[in-house]
């Protein structure tokens, strides 16, 4: 006897059966048990979610020859239930609908239905893949879907309903097959190696569930496939050897080195992966799904049912988890998001994924604004108190609090000429006493007048988010201080805009985000938190699309 797949072997029989489907299978079984089966339905769902299944299931409880009425507990041994598993049965018949989906097949359809039954009670048609009826197809059935025959059932299942046309749904009762849970699946595959006698090992059946992605047939697939190796017992290397998954250890490795900031050990980590077979594109789902899997449990919890995890893979992931911000997390999911389009479709992929993992592997680490409002001892809405930061570039570092005393005079005559000529020094000097960040923003400005102690200072068009960046945080009363210290006299200090040009103008009108959306985000209490808690200098601002 020839071999027959997993897949066809424990089809479900009966309603009871039935995997994942539930609350589909108990309608039914109740509309049947109320003698209120509508006279149209629609499947609709995901491959492999027994949509085809439930339809032949229904029109075996409609027709089962042991009983002499529609019953919900098909005999399955009949002369009729028979036929209907094997797709031989004279008055229940399938058709697909991707190959014969023209006006003509409908008509013959049509002048068929009228002829009753041969042997059962209701003559049924299911058509699968019905979105596939051309568009003649389709208002060819309305009449008959509308006033079929009181012998006649039809049962349509698709995996794309939005193209099924609205007359066509609005005279069908219409049924949405949920994708299978991961647990439901490994349930299934568990039962299944029992019967077949297979031995396996227990960390194999939940990766393999995960892999089904809901289709209970792409399971039984996979499964079959570990099978056809004639290896056991089952393992979860075999999953990486002939179905390409990825070794949950190589994953964690490399996210584990991302995590350390180690860049070399994350590019041998990401070799690890690649020699093994894997693609890049292969290798950015892994990530993000097990970063995922990060996300989740440093938001929920480890004992979160929201990840599909055995308990010693729980325990792993969170322990990774604790060394990354949620933030962080977030952003590497969507960074590698974006990434996956561009590696896919270029001809240099492993050079382009080595950049990405790069750039997270020699980020800063991310922090929320909680996180480091709570570690400066501070609010979002107030001001940091002053702490000592270690910054990557120790020459960048300042002092704490610098000395007024210690800080050069600057011996400049008082008019605007003497200012102009000695700005880079006055600069400098700013940059000593409230470090290199203030300075940086007024390096974007010039001396423009100075008349009763009031320099005014003009910043260029390309400078006007240094300009809003003086003016916020309190910054523009600290450089106020400042120069008056260095001047040996009280300055105020007045900021003030150049006048734009007409190609400039039109540049910002055409700008992704408006003049009063960058300043609405810079003065934002939390990014003033990070400005000063970070001494950090804006460089730009983006529209998260």
């Amino acid at each position: 006897m020839s071999y027959v797949v997993l897949a066809r072997k424990y089809r479900s029989q009966t309603y009871g059966d039935v995997v994942g489907q539930d609350p589909i299978a108990q309608t039914l079984k109740n509309a049947i048990k109320t003698d209120k089966v509508a006279h149209a339905y629609l499947f609709t769902g995901t491959r492999g979610t027994g949509k085809t299944t439930m339809a032949r299931i229904l029109a075996k409880a409609l027709n089962c020859l042991s009983v002499d009425k529609p019953t919900t507990e098909p005999c399955c041994k009949c002369e009729s239930c028979v036929a209907v598993n094997t797709g031989e049965d004279f008055d229940v018949i399938e058709i697909d609908g991707a190959s014969n989906n023209s006006v003509e097949e409908v008509r013959k359809l049509r002048e068929n239905a009228i002829y009753r039954p041969a042997r059962s009670r209701f003559k049924i048609y299911i058509i699968d893949e019905v979105h596939m009826l051309s568009p003649g197809a389709f208002n060819a059935l309305l009449k008959i879907l509308e006033e079929p025959p009181s012998h006649v059932k039809f049962i349509f299942a698709t995996t794309e309903p939005n193209k099924v046309i609205a007359t066509i749904q609005s005279r069908c009762q219409r049924f949405d097959f949920n994708n299978i849970s991961p647990p439901l699946i490994a349930g299934q595959l568990k039962k299944i190696l029992h019967e077949e006698k297979i031995k396996y090992d227990e960390d194999l059946i939940l990766p393999l569930a995960k892999m089904a992605n809901g289709s209970m047939r792409d399971g039984l697939s996979l499964l079959d496939r570990l099978i056809s190796t004639g290896i056991e017992p089952l393992s979860a290397e075999l999953l990486e050897k002939f179905l390409g998954c990825p070794s949950s250890e190589k994953v964690y490795n490399l996210i584990e080195k991302i995590a350390d900031s180690d860049a070399a050990g994350s590019l041998n980590a990401l070799d690890d992966l690649l020699t093994s077979g894997l693609s890049e594109v292969q290798i950015i789902d892994a990530l993000i799904d097990y970063m995922r899997d990060l996300m989740v449990i440093k938001s929920a919890g480890v004992k979160t049912e929201l990840v599909i995890l055995s308990a010693e893979q729980k325990k792993q992931a969170a322990a990774l988890a604790e060394k990354f911000d949620i933030a962080g997390l977030v952003y590497n999911i969507t960074s590698l998001e974006k990434l996956r389009w561009p590696v896919k479709n270029t001809d240099t992929p492993r050079a382009l994924l080595e950049a990405g993992i790069l750039r997270f592997a020699l980020s800063e680490h991310f922090l929320n604004i909680d996180t480091l409002v709570a570690q400066q001892g501070g609010s979002p809405s107030q001001p940091l108190k002053k702490k000592s930061i270690t910054a990557p570039d120790a020459s960048s570092d300042v002092p704490e609090k610098p000395s007024t005393d210690s800080q050069p005079k600057i011996s400049i005559s008082h008019n605007l000429q003497s200012i102009k000529d000695n700005w880079q020094t006055i600069l400098n000097a700013l940059s000593v006493k409230l470090g290199k960040s203030a300075a940086g923003l007024l390096s974007g400005a010039q001396p423009t007048d100075f008349q009763n102690n009031v320099l005014v200072l003009t910043f260029g068009a390309s400078a006007q988010m240094n300009k809003k960046l003086c003016e916020s945080n309190g910054r523009l009363e600290q450089i106020q201080s400042a120069l008056g210290n260095l001047f040996s006299a009280p300055v105020t200090v007045k900021l003030e805009s150049a006048a734009a040009d007409k190609s400039v103008a039109s540049s910002a009108a055409s700008a992704k985000m408006s003049s009063s959306q960058k300043a609405e985000a810079i003065n934002h209490p939390a990014v003033k938190t990070v400005l000063l808690g970070l001494d950090a200098t804006i460089t730009g601002v983006d529209e998260n699309s």
